[in-house]
């Protein structure tokens, strides 16, 4: 079949967040209860829309604007605490099948046309100190991470009733993009201070750039994107976590918990059960998007970690390709007890998969508000 939506931009989706800031954050602290959340995080993956228009999707489905949710509104902040000031990627390549590239960090990307919307590094830039200490200008502080005009923007968005979300690098994630993720784990062996030097590094930038945001604006969110796990388990360990990870964060969080930001959000797909702990402990106290096939399961955690830990997604996406039996099954399994305990923002775990019938994708959404209403009543 012919790709139509190529891109990740393609693959957006369109959404009406009307949830405003104090709702969402009494909801996911298990302070109020006053309605459940629902979204979609993060849309379909590619293919899945030349699926539904040849099923008879109309234009608001295919953009997902025809589909109803009760999700925040939220606002991150345009300022940078990672990688600055990099060269402008390059096209190095383009065949029928792919496009092969060099990024900011300076690696090699392939990006394999028609089935991903996103490259796969085939080098990376660091492997000693010799390496990061090259490109460790573009992790340091410089006052163009704050842009101008950011402020008055930050304040509009704040008085409409957005949460106001800040980002920084992952513990794991960016070391993981400048060496791999062999070397890395690796390297926690052989060059522990290295791992330490780059986040000590990103945690200092990202600490004076809030210093300067955090004068003028209140922070709602701190954000991190880690995607350190598959369904065995994690890359790193509780005690890797503990070592590297944790004091990263910490040093980040308690800075800007003791400022008034409530919540500490982190993206990291697959099954994250054995250093769930260990991030609690470094201040997270929301995470998505929690993968069933990966073995989380929220019924269960919800049980385990009770009001410590708040979530996004969580429904298994796979059972919403398979029958409508299963899927209202699925629903009846999760939606009451997340329903009558908070701080749970239902939605799928990852990206819609191919295969998924446009008919059972319309059903999942009808089921999901049926459900939501007779538990509500």
């Amino acid at each position: 079949m012919k790709r139509k939506w190529i891109s990740h931009s393609d693959l957006s989706i369109l959404r009406k967040p009307y949830i405003d800031r104090e709702e969402y954050i009494d909801f996911m602290l298990f302070r109020k209860n006053k309605r459940p959340l629902f979204t979609e995080i993060f849309g379909p993956l590619i293919g899945l829309k030349e699926e539904w228009e040849e099923q008879g999707a109309t234009a608001a489905e295919l953009d997902f604007s025809a589909f109803h949710y009760r999700c925040p509104k939220v606002f991150s902040l345009p300022i940078n605490t990672g990688l600055f000031g990099a060269p402008k990627e390059i096209i190095l390549q383009e065949t029928e099948d792919h496009i092969l590239s060099r990024d900011g960090y300076g690696r090699t990307m392939r990006l394999i046309k028609e089935s991903a919307t996103l490259p796969l590094p085939l080098d990376y830039p660091v492997s000693n100190w010799d390496d990061w200490e090259r490109i460790k200008p573009l992790f340091t502080f410089d006052d163009r991470r704050i842009p101008d005009g950011w402020l008055e923007k930050a304040k509009q968005m704040q008085e409409e009733g957005h949460i106001i979300s800040v980002n920084i690098p992952g513990g794991f994630d960016e070391p993981r993009q400048l060496m791999g993720e062999e070397a890395l784990c690796l390297a926690v062996f052989d060059q522990p201070e290295l791992i330490e030097d780059i986040l000590h590094t990103i945690s200092e930038t990202a600490l004076k750039v809030f210093d300067i945001i955090t004068m003028d604006i209140q922070v709602d969110r701190l954000f991190v994107h880690e995607d350190m796990a598959g369904k065995p388990g994690p890359l790193f360990g509780p005690r890797q976590v503990r070592k590297f990870i944790l004091p990263y964060y910490r040093k980040v969080w308690d800075t800007l918990s003791d400022r008034g930001t409530q919540l500490f959000d982190q993206d990291s797909d697959g099954n994250m059960n054995s250093v769930i702990d260990t991030f609690l402990d470094a201040g997270i106290n929301c995470m998505h998007p929690m993968e069933p096939a990966a073995g989380m399961d929220i019924v269960t955690l919800r049980e385990k970690k009770g009001t410590r830990l708040a979530f996004t997604g969580g429904i298994d996406k796979h059972v919403i390709r398979r029958s409508k039996e299963e899927i209202e099954a699925e629903l009846e399994y999760k939606v009451p007890p997340m329903i009558h305990t908070g701080g749970c923002v239902l939605a799928l775990d990852h990206r819609i998969p191919n295969g998924t019938p446009l008919d059972n994708y319309r059903f999942y959404i009808h089921k999901m508000w049926q459900i939501m209403g007779r538990e509500t009543r």
